[in-house]
Parts: C-alpha cells; structure tokens; sequence
C-alpha cells in the first residue's frame, strides 16, 4: 500500500461531507493580535464546539455540558474540554465533580487513537484513548460536529483508519505495518488524565475573548507547553482490542519477570493462580519495614528513606480494627425476616453482613438479595413466582443458541468466536475445586452454557475473558443453572463497564484510585508520581476480577459478599486498593520501585493478603476520607448501586 493511501480519508463520507462545508465552526486568529504580550505566540484556536456533553451515568440529569476545542502552537495540536461554570450547569452535580472530567492541554503526541460512534438513534459521541492505554469518557455532540472535528485534527496531524476499525482513526502512527508490530511491544508511556481547576468561562464571551482566554490557558500551562513545542512522537499500536488482554500482553512482553508473573493472570491453575513454590512473605509489621525484604524476592542493596505515612494503621484504634462478626447464621437470618419473608431492614441486614459475612449454607438464599435478583421486600410466594418465570425466559434465551444449525454458524462468525472463547476458558476456571474437578464434569457444562446464553442476552457486549472468574462462585453457592444466570445478569448490570471496549469502566477506577491515594497518602502518590506509576496498571487484575486471584476461595466469596452490601461506600474495593497499597508503602518506597518491579511484587502478593486486615483498613480509611473521599471518586464509577427497591440498575447502551 502507498504511504499516502494510509492516511487518505477521502472515502470517508462524514470526512468529504466536512469538506464540503469548509470552516464553518473552525476559528483561525491570530493569537498576536489583541493579546497581552505575555501569551505564547501563534496560540489559536482552531476548532470550537459548544455543548459538547460527558454522561458520567445513566441518568440525563447528572449530565455535564462544556467546550471542546482544539488549539494550536507551533507545530503542537492541544484538545481541551471545559465544563460550563456557574449559568446552565447542573445544580445536582458539584463543580467538583465537573473537575474530575476536565481535560486541559492535552497534547496530540500523548492521544493514540479517536474512535467515532454514530448510533442508529441518538448522538454521535466520540472516544479520545491516550498513549498510556487510557481513555477519556466519551463526548457527546449534541449538535453534530463529529466530522468537522476530524477534519481539523487531520489538517494538523497525521491521521490513519485502523485496517480492524473502520471508525478508529490512529494519531501519529507513522510506521510501516512491520515497524509499528514491533514497536508495539513497548510498554505504553503514561499520560495525565485531568488536571488542574476548571478555568471559568463565560458562556456569552465573544471569539475573540475565548481566543484570548485559550492563550491564558496556555501560559497557565507553560511548562507543559514548552514540552511539547518539538516533533511530536510517533503512535505505534491500534487500540481496536478488546483492552484488559491488551494491557496484559504488553506487560508480559516488557521484562522476564512480568513474562513470568503475568502468563497466570487470566488463567487458573492448581495453585490458585500463582506459582510454586509459593513465596513466603513475612506479617504486615515487619514487610512495612524497608530494612527487611520479605523472603523470596531479591534484597535491594540501597535503601532509601521513607517519607512518615500521614494515617498511622494501628494508632487510631477508635476507627482502625473494628473487631469482624461471625458470619450470619440461619437463626440470627430468620430474625431480619417477618412472617411472609420480606425483610425487614436491609440496612441493618447490610450492615450484619458487612461485618461477619455469611454462612456458607446460607448464602444461596442470601446472595439473591445482595445481588438484586430478590427485592428486600418480596414475599416468599412472590420470589418462588419469580424464580419460575425467570426460568422460563432463561430457557427461551438459551434455547437461541442451542437452535443454530451447523451451516448457520458456519455464517455466524462472531457466535462462533464468542462460543471459542468460552470454551477455552471454562476448562481452565477453578479447576482444582472438586466442584469442577474432572473430566466431562457437568458443572463445567453449566459454567459454559451459562456464559453463552449471557453473551446472547447482552450481545452488546457479549463474552470476555475475566466473566467465567465471577461466574464460578455464583453457581458454585446456587447450584441451580437459571438463578445463577440471573445473579450473574444482575452482577453484570454492575460489573460489566469492567469490559466495555471503549475501557471507561476500568479508567475511571484506576483514576479513582489515583485520587484516593493522593488524598490519603500524598508521599505515596508523589512516589508514584515520581516514578512514572500514576496509571496505576499494576492494580488492573485487583480491580477487574475483584480480587478474584489474591484469595482463596472461600475467602473471595467472603470479601464479595461484604462488597455487595454497599454498607460504607458502593466503591470499597476501591479503598482496598488504597490499603494494601499503604500496608505495604514503606517496603515499595523504600526499595525504590520502579513500576516494573511493582508490578512483579503486587503480582506475588497473590494468597499472602491478609483480608481482614485489609477490610478493616479500607473501612478506616473509607471513614477518614469521608465527603472528601466520594467527591474524588467520579459519578457512574463501577459499581452502579441498586435501586433501593432492591433491584438493579439496567444500563442503557450506546444509543441512550
């Protein structure tokens, strides 16, 4: 193919369509005339668009309107996106949770690819991935102006299709097909996500003004500026993937060690998911002390100093080590429930659970409610009339897939791969259980059937590696193939923007974290910082699978079974992150980790957690962050909270 065909857009219709319309909405001024002489020359702006909307949730009252530009200096393209300030905002939204979505001068050399979405019904919103494998929440043009967009980003960098993506278009990838393969195998650097106060527009200024105020921006952000003012660097890799397995790849072509540590991630063996012999690591008291490595990982032969944790563990024992219950039991169960088997106070039956669990005996009728598949005030008739008529429609669903012949599927290419992967996955999921010990086990069938019928009730978005790992505990406490499919619909519902394609689920959570951190450990943060970790990559398995790898078993059911209370916060297992994380600072600051090395200890933390601790932690740590503390973590974060009638969110698709 000749170069120039790569980056030709001509047989793009919404791309020749903006042509045709010229520079209707594209500002071009000169940044010399009319300004202070403090701003940084040849500053312009030169695309402007207004109402361009974020959707943190599902909800079109919580959504946030701004303006998206795109400005120019020398020969660097920066996109910025303000949210309104003060007239036309949204009162049930603070300003800062508007701060959380700014994005402020991010240059085009750290954006690898745009992905542009035209919906049958609805808006076309468009999808900016940054280099580091990020990506920002989707943009919504309420008013059109996808195509002019694109046009004025390729008049100013080089723009490519993706050959597996008609509408993902590739910035800056400048390498021939064998070139760029290669390359790819580079990890990612990391770029910033937002930053800094919202600058205060007002909606009524005139060009000229909002030109001047772009410049203002831009002095603001000098230092950042002056970075950029060079060659922009080249974009390698095609992000039309789906992303966990892609991120996953890239570590594991990096180093030796994350060749080793992460062959396990998505894959189940007789160890529990991580390799023998296992590496014994010493209590929380002497693995915090940077003097002592733990066994089994190599000694470092300078250690440095380590910055005082601002929160103590252990000193504030009014908050830390709030003593845990034993789990609920049948007795004490029958007493949240009146005579027809509504329960009577769910916050007090979230809150008993929160803090003992549940007997394994008793969490296939629990689990049901904790999952939403039962609202907390059905009756025992209503429930079993339920359970009958979900029966019915999951055998309707199911018998969908069973009903294609082998010359259909032979047409059928995305049944057929989604059918593959379940099938490859479900032989390799908890495996060393007696439960799905063996040959032809027929609860490994289950597990299969299950996951294909899931993948046609939400085609959308199908089958991924990493569902079968939520799957197994569900049916392993149910038992029955139908309630498990619906407990497992209804843990999706919250769950599932862990998979989505376009990543904003799993971003917003490692953004979250990064938040979280920084508020609650700033020496830990600026360590990070430091030391080019802020993506906080080495937290994606924790956060994906929900611990699923770094527990045993009957531990995980446990940790899950505190998580659905949403008791404290509806984000627990991010504050979790941010324990483990502190309970080990002094160990990774003062052996001076690099993300490489991080990753590779977080990696073999895997069954040497000690989960208690660490939900006693993430409970204090959830309690002193407070207000400050949800305002960090961004509205529409996965989980979405049930209803309080019991039931659970339905997340609209793309078309909203």
């Amino acid at each position: 193919m000749i170069e120039t065909d790569l980056h030709d857009l001509s047989d793009d219709a919404d791309y020749a369509a903006s042509q045709q319309q010229g520079s209707v909405s594209m500002m071009r001024t000169d940044s010399g005339r009319g300004s202070s002489s403090s701003e940084p020359e040849e500053t312009e702006v030169v695309y402007s668009k207004e109402n361009v909307t974020i959707h943190p949730t599902q909800f079109a009252s919580e959504r946030i309107s701004g303006r998206l530009r795109l400005i120019k200096q020398g020969s660097c393209l920066f996109i910025t996106w303000i949210p309104y300030k003060g007239q036309n905002s949204n009162a049930k939204l603070s300003e800062r949770d508007k701060n959380l979505y700014t994005i402020r001068a991010v240059p085009f050399t750290e954006v690898r690819s745009i992905r542009r979405h035209t919906p049958a019904f609805g808006w076309q919103y468009i999808i900016v991935v940054l280099s580091s494998g990020l990506a920002f929440p989707p943009l919504y043009f309420y008013n059109g102006g996808v195509r002019e967009f694109l046009a004025t980003v390729k008049q100013h960098v080089f723009l490519v299709r993706s050959e597996e993506d008609s509408n993902t278009f590739l910035v800056n990838d400048f390498q021939d097909p064998l070139q760029r393969t290669l390359s790819s195998l580079e990890l990612p650097r990391t770029g910033p996500i937002a930053s800094g106060p919202v600058s205060s527009i007002s909606l009524d200024e005139s060009p000229s003004s909002a030109d001047k105020r772009a410049g203002e921006d831009f002095y603001d952000e000098g230092s950042r500026i002056s970075r950029y003012s060079g060659k922009q660097r080249p974009k390698f890799h095609d992000p039309a993937r789906d992303l966990p397995i892609q991120i996953l790849e890239k570590f594991s072509l990096v180093t030796k060690f994350a060749r080793e540590t992460t062959s396990q991630l998505f894959r189940e063996n007789h160890n529990n998911g991580f390799s023998a012999p296992e590496m014994r690591i010493q209590d929380q008291s002497s693995v915090d002390s940077p003097q002592r490595p733990s066994n089994g990982l190599e000694k470092v032969p300078n250690v440095s100093p380590v910055v005082e944790d601002p929160i103590q563990f252990d000193k504030m024992t009014l908050v830390w080590g709030k003593p845990r219950q034993p789990p609920l039991g049948s007795e004490e169960w029958a007493t949240f429930l009146d005579a027809e088997g509504r329960v009577l106070d769910s916050k007090s039956l979230r809150k008993r659970i929160f803090y003992g669990g549940v007997e394994h005996n008793l969490r296939k009728e629990v689990w049901a409610f904790l999952l939403g598949y039962h609202a907390y005030d059905s009756t025992y008739a209503e429930r079993e009339y339920l359970q009958s008529m979900k029966r019915s429609e999951y055998l309707t669903i199911k018998n969908q897939w069973q009903s294609i012949s082998p010359e259909q599927a032979k047409r059928f290419t995305k049944f057929k791969e989604r059918k593959g992967l379940i099938e490859k996955d479900v032989v390799r999921t908890d495996r060393s259980l007696s439960f799905f010990d063996g040959d032809e086990n027929p609860n490994v069938k289950l597990l299969h059937d299950i996951l294909l019928t899931y993948s046609f009730y939400n085609f959308d978005l199908g089958y991924c590696q990493g569902m079968s790992d939520f799957l197994s505990p569900i049916l392993f406490v149910l038992g029955d193939e139908s309630e498990s499919f619906w407990c497992f619909v209804a843990l999706m519902e919250r769950l599932g923007p862990n998979f989505n394609r376009d990543q904003t689920g799993m971003h917003c959570q490692l953004f979250a974290i990064s938040k979280l951190v920084e508020l609650l450990d700033t020496p830990l943060h600026n360590y990070f910082s430091q030391h080019d970790c802020l993506n906080y990559f080495f937290c994606f398995r924790w956060v994906l699978i929900q611990f699923k790898r770094e527990f045993e078993y009957e531990k995980v059911m446990h940790l899950w079974e505190v998580l659905w209370t949403h008791y404290l916060s509806e984000h627990l297992h991010l504050y979790i992150c941010v324990a483990i994380l502190k309970r080990y600072r002094n160990k990774i600051m003062g052996e001076q980790m690099d993300f490489d090395t991080l990753l590779k200890f977080i990696n073999e933390l895997s069954g040497h957690i000690d989960l208690d601790a660490a939900i006693r932690d993430a409970e204090a740590l959830c309690v002193c962050a407070g207000e400050n503390g949800a305002a960090n973590i961004p509205p529409g974060t996965p989980p979405s909270l049930p209803l309080d009638d019991g039931s659970y969110y339905i997340q609209q698709d793309e078309v909203l």
